[in-house]
């Protein structure tokens, strides 16, 4: 791998071994396809996504990719594991998804590719897996057109997170992988929100994500202290 490459090799091959489960909404992957649909209304009520053209970054299998062109944008969605996204476009043709496209390529390498080429900018549960997220976060700042939107979701670092995330969600309850996340690598929200200012992002809206592992439940609340989402805006008068 291209050692200028903004990617940890460890996590890619961790995601991509479990490539063919991706759609399995009963598998590993269950809790992205049971907070999609928040994820997509929440981002929905902010932002018309008809007609829009949207990036996906990290897109892995696809899960919001495809809820995006099927909310009416035209959506791509970037990722750097070969086989996850073979999964994304298999699943594209199997559903007959239209207006989806998918690309084996960095978000900087986008960046450089497509300056300003994009509405809206999402970037779901990927920050906390790569080794330099400020240089996500400055990437997709330059994806987005002025006035755009660029929608985050990551993991807050702290005790609560610790024993929530890691030791819940993946050595007692099995809902994740063992090894799905580092602590060292979880992100609180004024280390993102700076992230966000120096890409010349501004934050306009934050949302807590909460499970209950006895009604299987998960709902948006103000609570940020575990998973959290972060609307930002370019703004219009934005220099590349």
């Amino acid at each position: 791998m291209n050692p200028t490459i903004n990617a940890d090799a460890a996590e890619l091959a961790k995601f991509s071994d479990l490539a063919h489960r991706w759609w399995d909404a009963d598998g590993e992957f269950r809790p992205l396809h049971q907070i999609n649909p928040l994820r997509l209304a929440w981002m929905s009520s902010l932002c018309s996504l008809q007609g829009k053209t949207v990036l996906d970054v990290g897109c892995g299998g696809g899960i919001l990719t495809d809820s995006l062109a099927r909310s009416g944008a035209k959506a791509t969605g970037i990722d750097l594991s070969t086989k996850v996204l073979r999964i994304a476009q298999l699943h594209a043709l199997d559903a007959q998804t239209e207006n989806v496209t998918y690309r084996e390529i960095s978000a900087e390498a986008m960046a450089l590719e497509q300056p300003a080429g994009f509405d809206v900018v999402t970037c779901m549960e990927m920050l906390e897996h790569v080794p330099d997220p400020a240089s996500v976060v400055q990437a997709c700042a330059t994806l987005v057109k002025p006035g755009g939107w660029v929608f985050f979701s990551t993991l807050n670092r702290n005790p609560m997170s610790f024993l929530q995330a890691i030791v819940g969600a993946e050595y007692v309850l099995n809902m994740l992988p063992r090894g799905t996340h580092e602590y060292a690598k979880m992100i609180r929200p004024s280390e993102l929100a700076g992230f966000c200012r120096a890409a010349d992002l501004n934050v306009t809206h934050s949302r807590g994500l909460s499970f209950n592992p006895l009604t299987q439940r998960y709902w948006l609340n103000d609570n940020t202290s575990v998973n959290y989402l972060l609307a930002t805006q370019k703004p219009m008068g934005s220099q590349l």
